[in-house]
């Protein structure tokens, strides 16, 4: 095993970041700290704590996909080295301020994850508008909304306008959704004729081109709905109609038998989560006897991650020259994410009852146990060189592109 080669590709060292943060931070919330954070003040806790899964676990999850898919997209070099030790030097301090809750360093904590999703940017826009190449545009325009949501959400902060913080929070979440969906449209493709034609010589499945954008641009009228106008009744009608056309696209999954292979399963399953999780904000918003925190919460865990760690897996094998034969220890992550997300939700959903009281803790010991099995076994592939005998990852790219056209 070679330690610099985590540096070698952005996925290789964002992953294993990703995992660790995701696994330790929401166990040392709730099971060391019992959610009463070292230096916990004016801001809530709570928001503290839907921070750092949206900007800390998904933002370096992202950073790793990026870096390693936009250059393939571009025929470009990737960041390697000092490039990626610089943007994950940035990342990491917003995490520490958020690890300990610190209302005096949220300045710090601005100028850190400012400069890490401006850098990000960076390695996006730049490849593209070099090679002119603007069909994945929209990658690069929803992280200007997100360098901007996470500056807005630290002014907020300081400013003391905690409900508006809430409402920007809600809408860096759905970002992270409308990015699901976008990349959803172009991993699908390749999961789904692998899954078909292992060979990878046909490729029998076509996406439909009505499904490929409606699910992220209802998601998008519904963000900025709940952002200007929090007392309407308007988003909650969007959020059902956003979760309405995630369902739809679950037609994408009818092939057959072959929809029964682990990871194809785990992209369904955020892609059912993502409607599930808009149907119950838009249903508690009407009314419905269920929290609107139900549907947060099946967004955050049960959509991200679930497609957080079918990425972690799907790249994860595609980029070290592995075919997908999915380890059992990512089979077993996708389980245990899914089993968080449940437990986490079926309270606030009015079911379950007895779990009321326990459900943070065992949500947050099945979903560090899903980052920390994946983390285990996939560690020492990101730690060794690629095999020689998988197609290289750019082949994937390209299947992708033949299939979405």
């Amino acid at each position: 095993m070679q330690p610099l080669l985590l540096l070698d590709e952005g996925l290789r060292l964002f992953f294993p970041v990703a995992a660790l943060h995701g696994a330790f931070w929401p166990l040392l919330w709730t099971l060391a700290f019992s959610f009463d954070l070292p230096f916990s003040g004016a801001v809530p806790q709570g928001q503290w704590h839907a921070h750092e899964m949206v900007f800390g676990t998904c933002a370096a999850a992202l950073a790793g996909f990026l870096t390693s898919a936009v250059p393939e997209w571009t025929d470009t070099d990737r960041p390697r080295g000092p490039a990626l030790l610089l943007l994950v030097g940035v990342w990491l301090p917003g995490r520490i301020v958020g690890l300990l809750a610190a209302d005096a360093l949220v300045p710090l904590a601005l100028a850190g994850d400012a400069a890490f999703l401006s850098l990000l940017l960076a390695h996006v826009a730049v490849p593209m508008a070099r090679r002119r190449l603007w069909r994945h545009w929209s990658f690069a325009a929803w992280l200007v909304v997100l360098v901007a949501a996470e500056m807005a959400i630290r002014l907020a902060w300081m400013a003391g306008e905690f409900a508006l913080a809430q409402r920007l929070l809600v809408a860096s979440l759905l970002v992270l959704v409308i990015l699901f969906a976008l990349s959803l449209s172009r991993i699908n493709v390749v999961v789904l004729n692998l899954a078909l034609d292992p060979s990878g010589e046909t490729t029998p499945y076509k996406p439909h081109p009505g499904r490929q954008n409606l699910a992220a641009g209802l998601t998008a009228l519904y963000a900025a709905a709940q952002l200007a106008f929090p007392q309407s009744a308007a988003p909650a009608f969007l959020a059902l109609a956003a979760g309405a056309a995630f369902m739809d696209r679950l037609a994408e999954w009818f092939v057959g038998r072959s929809v029964l292979a682990s990871h194809v399963l785990a992209l369904a399953g955020a892609n059912a989560a993502a409607g599930t999780g808009l149907l119950l904000i838009g249903a508690g918003q009407l009314g419905a006897p269920v929290s609107p925190a139900a549907g947060l919460h099946m967004l955050a865990m049960g959509c991200l991650g679930l497609a957080l760690l079918a990425v972690f897996t799907i790249a994860g094998l595609r980029h070290t020259g592995r075919p997908l034969a999915i380890p059992w220890q990512a089979r077993a992550a996708f389980l245990l994410v899914a089993m968080a997300a449940l437990v986490r939700t079926a309270p606030e959903t009015g079911l379950v009852a007895a779990l009321h009281g326990l459900d943070y803790g065992l949500a947050a010991l099945l979903w560090a146990s899903a980052f920390g099995l994946w983390l285990q076994g996939f560690l020492p592939f990101m730690l060794a060189p690629a095999l020689p005998d998988c197609p290289e990852p750019a082949a994937t790219v390209n299947t992708l592109d033949k299939g979405a056209n």
